[in-house]
């Protein structure tokens, strides 16, 4: 109760406006459709859906990362899972 008196402000961003102010193409959050060819192995895109890119120590987490974005933080704890492998410890 009271919840809606406590809202100071409220800023409503389009698809198109996500583009333009932060560079999201069409909109996307989630950095590529989440669509098959964009799912699993091949998400950013074959190949590079480990973590690990092809430069050494450096390392892909995020919406555009294995397994897609959202509010999950998977993508974040899979990186970190690699990274600390490659160092020699675990979580």
């Amino acid at each position: 109760p009271g919840f809606k008196a406590s809202i100071l402000g409220m800023d409503v961003l389009s698809p198109l406006d996500l583009e333009r102010v932060f560079g999201l193409h069409q909109g996307n959050i989630f950095h590529g459709a989440m669509t098959l060819n964009q799912l699993a192995y091949a998400r950013p895109a074959p190949g590079h859906s480990r973590h690990r890119l092809p430069l050494e120590r450096l390392y892909l987490c995020g919406s555009g990362a294995h397994p897609g974005g959202g509010v999950m933080g998977a993508p974040g704890r899979g990186c970190a899972k690699v990274l600390l492998a490659d160092l020699g410890m675990s979580l």
